[in-house]
């Protein structure tokens, strides 16, 4: 009888013993959806506290291998994320050490992690304030010796029609000419009551929610841009979402869009003015999409920064 405990036993692996049937190279092999809390540190923020979702990957450069070690890299992740505070020199080195676990057989490295970013956001007039989400992806390969960080960020806005408040202003201008006649004067206590009254909203521009999706390639430092980038793109179209909302912000909402009305082309030069700005981006790829109150389809105008090798006009996200 096997004296040899079954902890003491070598344990048999086929996936690394075993030579693979089909002899060619995989670009990635690894695993996804693995529920990750961690720590990120943000340039503005400092750190920050995350729940996401990350996927784990090497390659396989040999074709005659069979599998990698999963285990090695959920293992690694799981003291990284634990051990760790996200920076792109942490993440960076965390590629560099899961590489380092399959050097036999892989040359490449990556770690993609999903999670929203809440931040507290003011009411625009009164006291209040709420949480908002963003959704952010963030993309790191280590390839050739050398890494790459790419964001991924989608920023809600609203967008109210040029060519239908121009359309509703001379509606209301029609309905007026109607109601006071031809008349050399009018009545501003009269003009006033009738502004005032559900025949002054005679036509209403259409507005809808939108959304800039963003896709950043960073260059090297010491903490990740996420609120400042989110801030910029606010800033520059005028018109973010709100949380908390009492009456004086519905208000202050519905100036906001009446002085800042815009098509698709007009956010998109906006985000691209403001992200060619902005240093710590070296590349981007934008895409706005203003999903139409007046339309069953969406607008949508697309642009990148225009690097030599860097992100291409696609349509995809």
């Amino acid at each position: 009888m096997n004296s040899l405990t079954i902890h003491e036993q070598r344990l048999p692996d086929v996936a690394t013993s075993d030579a693979a049937h089909i002899r060619t190279t995989l670009d990635w092999v690894g695993m996804s959806e693995i529920a990750l809390p961690f720590r990120l540190l943000d340039a503005d923020r400092g750190e920050i506290a995350c729940q996401g979702r990350a996927q784990a990957y090497v390659n396989i450069c040999r074709p005659d291998v069979k599998g990698i070690h999963m285990s090695r890299l959920y293992l690694l992740l799981e003291a990284f994320a634990e051990q760790q505070l996200l920076t792109p020199r942490s993440l960076s080195d965390f590629l560099a050490d899961k590489l380092a676990t399959h050097r036999e057989i892989s040359d490449s490295a990556c770690l993609a992690l999903r999670f929203d970013l809440y931040l507290r956001r003011p009411a625009l007039k009164s006291d209040h304030q709420g949480w908002k989400a963003y959704p952010v992806e963030l993309l790191a390969r280590l390839q050739q010796g050398r890494t790459q960080l790419e964001l991924k960020l989608s920023i809600p806005y609203s967008s109210t029609c040029p060519c239908s408040a121009s359309l509703s202003r001379q509606l209301l201008d029609q309905a007026m000419q109607r109601e006071f006649g031809d008349g050399d004067s009018i009545d501003k206590a009269q003009l006033s009551r009738w502004l005032l009254s559900e025949q002054g909203s005679f036509a209403t521009p259409h507005s809808q929610r939108s959304y800039a999706h963003l896709r950043i390639r960073l260059a090297p430092q010491q903490a990740f841009p996420l609120q400042a980038l989110i801030e910029r793109v606010e800033a520059c179209l005028q018109t973010p979402v709100q949380t908390a909302v009492k009456r004086e912000d519905e208000q202050e909402f519905a100036r906001l869009n009446g002085h800042n009305l815009m098509f698709c082309e007009d956010a998109a030069r906006r985000i691209k003015r403001t992200l060619d700005s902005m240093v710590p981006v070296e590349d981007f790829w934008l895409k706005v999409e203003h999903q139409e109150s007046l339309h069953a389809h969406n607008a949508v105008a697309i642009a990148t920064k225009g690097v030599a090798a860097g992100f291409k006009v696609e349509l995809g996200g």
